[in-house]
């Protein structure tokens, strides 16, 4: 299997997991930066041009990073992706994250991280609503955290490595999370994880 990322939010996740899965993959970076994920070649693999994407089997690839995750984690025979009574409520966690969590966190992350590496500046109408959102959902995934470990039945589980995906950007990318105590607790147990610490290949 082949996995193709670049270092930022969500093939992060990807890497990530295949690295805690300790799955059978070939990294494969593509540079963004000159138009590598535009490439036909890079299309036949994903018509949106973006990254991570699984190469497997004969001609097969899978794309977004959730589903890459679910499908490393079947690969290995882990239940990282359960497939018990659990399944629903990782599901439920996953779709909520990418419509509210992490949504408003990537925002901050290219307002204020990306942008100003191609010396643009963030625009602060979207950083402001992107912050009062973070804040609102944030809230939520807080008090959930002050009775759990982990996100669903105190595992560790796909639904924590989505809903973390912003968290090491936490300073950077100026995400308003000071407060949160809950979310900092497991921000820190997930840290602890070597491959959530060091997720990419180095590359030299």
């Amino acid at each position: 299997m082949k996995l193709y990322y670049c270092e930022t939010l969500n093939p992060r996740k990807a890497c990530a997991a295949a690295r805690y899965l300790d799955a059978n993959v070939e990294f494969v970076r593509v540079d963004l930066a000159t138009g590598e994920q535009r490439t036909l070649g890079f299309l036949a693999l994903n018509p949106n041009g973006k990254v991570p994407v699984l190469q497997h089997g004969e001609g097969e690839s899978l794309w977004e990073a959730n589903a890459i995750m679910c499908f490393l984690s079947d690969a290995v025979g882990s239940d990282f992706w359960p497939r018990d009574e659990r399944q629903a409520d990782v599901i439920r966690w996953l779709s909520w994250d990418a419509s509210h969590f992490t949504l408003h966190g990537a925002t901050l992350w290219f307002e204020n991280e990306v942008k100003p590496l191609f010396g643009q500046g963030p625009d602060h109408g979207i950083v402001a609503e992107a912050e009062r959102q973070l804040r609102q959902f944030a809230e939520v995934l807080d008090d959930h955290l002050s009775r759990r470990t982990f996100v669903v039945a105190d595992r560790l589980s796909v639904a924590d490595f989505a809903l973390g995906a912003a968290l090491p950007y936490w300073r950077t990318s100026r995400l308003p999370l000071d407060g949160f105590e809950h979310i900092a607790r497991w921000n820190d147990r997930l840290t602890t994880l070597p491959a959530w610490r060091e997720p990419f290949p180095i590359v030299a």
